[in-house]
């Protein structure tokens, strides 16, 4: 029996090989020697849990610190009721235990598509698959894009719906806090953060019968200012400053904060953004959630003009999360970092 495949398109789903109780991993999904998992060595450092409970002067040093080493940090009572995360939950593993078919009437290899179903972030570039399925979509202002969602389950918009309003409060919060370490006012930029772009990212990765082989998703940073994830279990890892991946470990309650390109961006540099991958196992089925928040589409963003300045130059130039989609529709991310085609005064 053969997998799910679109038409002409290469796409292969992961659940749908789930579901066939594959014993091996297809070549197109097999990493090469050098890119797959291998042990860790021992790590000294983890990323700091951050009580939002007891905000302090110290509890701003320590998002500080993780900023500027790491890019990485996780947050616990954080304000978003349990019943709204579960419910969220329950109908993301409801929508990846549907029919295959139903799941790829919402198919695209276009990146730019406000609502897409795939496993790759760009299927028809990418030379090896990620073990996982998601479905993407845009979420802020949720008026704009909730008709667009899947509307099965039949409860999927509404679960789903109060998980993004939760989170998009949630980030105004933390973006208040990470502009607040970095010397600036709490409020720069608000009315930009508030009017942004958000994109929901709901991952589904298969047990995997091989898993030294492949990776639920590729290392990458995320192009936006922060991403918060909801995890089911462990998966996620960050590369640290000394190029060793380091395993975030799954805490109960927690959210997990990574920095993207455009938090380093804006902070000249002192921020760094986060590469990162998820990797997979071959017992259970590992779910996240994934919020990523940027400004608007075509809002240009560069270095805040007060961390610049004779012994700090400007260090990258403006962009806007639409060429972020230009650059990936067009490249293989493997092969090269967005962030890297903005930086000045490169070694």
């Amino acid at each position: 029996m053969e997998p799910q495949r679109n038409g002409a398109s290469s796409f292969t789903s992961a659940v749908s090989l789930d579901q066939l109780g594959v014993s091996s991993v297809p070549h197109r999904y097999v990493l090469p020697p050098s890119q797959r998992p291998s042990p860790h060595l021992p790590v000294s450092t983890t990323p700091p849990i951050i009580d939002l409970s007891l905000l302090s002067r110290s509890n701003i040093n320590e998002i500080r610190i993780a900023c500027m080493e790491i890019g990485c940090f996780q947050v616990i009572n954080h304000g978003i009721d349990q019943s709204v995360i579960d419910e969220a939950l329950e109908v993301s593993t409801e929508f990846f235990n549907l029919p295959n078919d139903e799941q790829m009437r919402l198919f695209s290899e276009d990146v730019h598509k406000p609502v897409r179903y795939g496993t790759s972030l760009n299927q028809a570039r990418d030379e090896v698959y990620c073990w996982r399925d998601f479905i993407k979509h845009y979420s802020h202002p949720i008026s704009d894009w909730i008709h667009m969602w899947p509307s099965n389950p039949s409860n999927y918009r509404e679960s789903m719906g109060k998980y993004v309003k939760a989170v998009q409060i949630l980030q105004n919060q933390l973006m208040e806090m990470i502009f607040e370490s970095l010397g600036l006012d709490r409020s720069y930029l608000h009315e930009e953060i508030n009017g942004g772009s958000q994109t929901l990212a709901v991952n589904c990765y298969p047990a995997c019968p091989e898993p030294g082989l492949t990776l639920g998703i590729h290392p990458h940073s995320d192009y936006g200012s922060i991403t918060v994830l909801l995890q089911t279990r462990s998966g996620l890892e960050i590369k640290d400053k000394n190029n060793n991946w380091m395993p975030v470990p799954f805490v109960e309650g927690a959210l997990v904060v990574q920095l993207g390109d455009q938090m380093e961006v804006m902070s000249n540099g002192q921020y760094k953004s986060v590469i990162h991958r998820a990797t997979v196992n071959g017992d259970e089925k590992r779910f996240s959630i994934v919020s990523l928040h940027s400004f608007a589409m075509d809002r240009k963003m560069g270095p805040a003009l007060e961390l610049v300045d004779e012994q700090h130059p400007k260090s990258y130039k403006e962009f806007c999360f639409r060429e972020f989609l230009d650059f990936i529709s067009c490249n293989d991310i493997a092969k090269g970092r967005f962030l890297d085609t903005l930086k000045l005064n490169k070694p």
